[in-house]
């Protein structure tokens, strides 16, 4: 298992790797937009596993509105979409979270449907725009979402005692959120310190609003990273696998390696538009 979690690894960083460092910033979107159809295919296949065709015709309707938004060349569109799939993070997904397993994906399917089509998009337009504003404004960006599940992981391993969410997710603790959330604060740190500082969003939050702020913008973003983990988590117990597809070998699905960025692209895309 780990020799095939290595070989994928390093294909798709083969892949990755050119696209963004040597192709012009219209690749990387197009790379985006693989991903994300190929989550929306995911998404649909935890909705219905019966239902085959429907996952592809899901998939190609996220497409059409990804092009359908950016064919209106109206920004306050895009932001609209960004500020729905924001609007949910903030006040319907703690509440479903809250639920844990006593949730009908039978009776709440209409509503996943409907939701996928917003959040899976506006995941899309809010690395694009990330990109737009540069690549080390990007990465940084989607890094910290990489270093929380890191240190979540190890300081979990040695330290995790208590469960953060049981029902959903029994090998996360509140003692590894806690330490993810910390060398969050110290990657931050080193970035306002050694990056320019209008090159990431936490430099340039730092100057624009101070320390205090910059920190509470970071403990919201891993907080929602986290809640990420655990919605995809809920949705598949409660579809009732273990991983959203068997894409990419050794890893699951698309899902399971963006699922923490689908709800802080698109809030660090609203943060970045305040600067």
């Amino acid at each position: 298992m780990l020799k095939t979690r290595v070989i994928t690894a390093l294909v798709l960083l083969a892949v990755l790797l050119p696209v963004l460092f040597l192709l012009p910033p219209v690749y990387i979107g197009a790379f985006f937009l693989f991903a994300l159809l190929a989550a929306a295919w995911e998404w649909s296949r935890l909705l219905a596993p019966e239902a085959s065709r429907a996952a592809w015709l899901y998939a190609l309707f996220c497409l059409a509105i990804i092009l359908f938004l950016l064919g209106m060349q109206n920004t306050a569109w895009q932001f609209a979409l960004l500020l729905l799939a924001v609007l949910f993070w903030f006040f319907i997904a703690p509440f479903l979270l809250a639920r844990g397993m006593n949730l009908s994906l039978e009776r709440l399917r209409p509503f996943y449907v409907v939701l996928g089509l917003i959040i899976l998009p506006a995941t899309w337009f809010a690395l694009v725009f990330l990109r737009e504003l540069g690549l080390v404004f990007l990465l940084s960006s989607m890094a910290l979402v990489w270093i929380a599940d890191i240190g979540a992981y190890f300081v979990g391993k040695a330290f995790g005692k208590r469960k953060l969410a049981v029902q959903i997710s029994p090998g996360k603790s509140v003692e590894g959120a806690i330490g993810g959330l910390l060398l969050c604060y110290f990657y931050a740190l080193l970035c306002v310190i050694y990056l320019p500082v209008d090159s990431t969003l936490f430099g340039a939050w730092a100057i624009r609003f101070g320390w205090v702020p910059m920190f509470l913008m970071v403990t919201a973003l891993v907080s929602f990273s986290i809640f990420g983990d655990l919605f995809e988590s809920q949705l598949k117990r409660l579809a009732g696998v273990k991983d959203s597809s068997h894409l990419l070998p050794g890893h699951g699905g698309v899902l399971d390696r963006v699922d923490a960025l689908i709800p802080t692209m698109p809030i660090a895309a609203l943060l970045a538009g305040f600067i």
